[in-house]
């Protein structure tokens, strides 16, 4: 079995994010962390599939686990779906996130990074056309 490992950060400054991207095979197991105490909140599992609305277009289902008091059951779920479709392959995403004292706009600059961070990666994971 082959794996390929690669990191991505975003540098935006404040809240910036790092992403474990892992390539199994054919598959993709990425770990998003960041703050003061990285950890593993959440945990998804995607799994690509013909959209529903579309069947041109590829789409996907993703279970999800989250510890107790965690936040980041949102975040995996979004990453995992985003990176399957556009990867046609499974893809889990854990991830563990945490500042203290956050703001409204301190979240909303987290997220921004979050999407960064999963734009990056969708380019990574993106088959080729050749």
């Amino acid at each position: 079995m082959t794996t390929n490992s690669r990191i991505f950060k975003t540098q935006e400054g404040n809240f910036d994010l790092t992403a474990s991207v892992t390539k199994v095979g054919q598959d993709a197991v990425v770990v998003i962390f960041g703050g003061e105490r990285p950890h593993v909140g959440a945990v998804a599992l995607a799994d690509p599939r013909q959209s529903l609305r579309d069947p041109e277009k590829t789409s996907a289902t993703a279970s999800v686990l989250c510890l107790t008091g965690h936040k980041e059951d949102a975040i995996v779920k979004s990453a995992s779906e985003r990176l399957a479709a556009v990867a046609n392959r499974p893809v889990a995403v854990a991830a563990g996130i945490h500042w203290d004292h956050l703001q409204e706009s301190d979240i909303n600059q987290i997220m921004k990074n979050i999407d960064l961070l999963i734009e990056m990666i969708e380019s990574y994971l993106r088959p080729s056309d050749s």
